[in-house]
């Protein structure tokens, strides 16, 4: 079944980022950290694919914006997880560059979706104060 979020490059970089983070916390993280760091890990991430999901079900643009937001948010999150797994040796600096650099993909996919959802919102507010301008003119004549 291929749902309409399936086609967002967004979501497909962040999907993949989420099982290349999830399998990477459960395998190389000490078994201590797998519910500490590694938990957060894991949910920062998801939580970037499951808010752009959310956002694109939306039916209003501003809602689905909201829901953009917390998704460019939580990668943020998931970048500093990066940093942190790194700093306590849980990653090499080749592995933690290779995902800082698939962070950077989403996060270049997911503020073009947030550019193109605000510059249809724009769009579609420019008509409106247009019929209204148009409205208004025409009750003066």
């Amino acid at each position: 079944m291929s749902l309409s979020h399936h086609s967002l490059v967004a979501w497909q970089r962040a999907d993949d980022l989420f099982i290349k983070l999830h399998q990477l916390s459960l395998q190389r993280f000490p078994a201590h950290e797998r519910y500490e760091l590694g938990t957060q890990t894991r949910r920062a991430a998801y939580s970037v694919a499951a808010n752009i999901i959310e956002g694109f079900a939306r039916r209003y643009r501003r809602t689905r914006l909201h829901f953009l937001n917390i998704a460019e948010s939580s990668l943020a999150e998931v970048g500093y997880c990066i940093h942190v797994a790194l700093r306590l040796g849980y990653h090499s600096e080749a592995q933690a560059n290779e995902l800082e650099t698939e962070v950077k993909r989403v996060g270049a996919h997911l503020a073009g979706l947030i550019r193109s959802t605000r510059a249809a919102s724009a769009a579609q507010l420019g008509a409106v104060i247009v019929v209204i301008s148009f409205i208004a003119w025409l009750r003066l004549t």
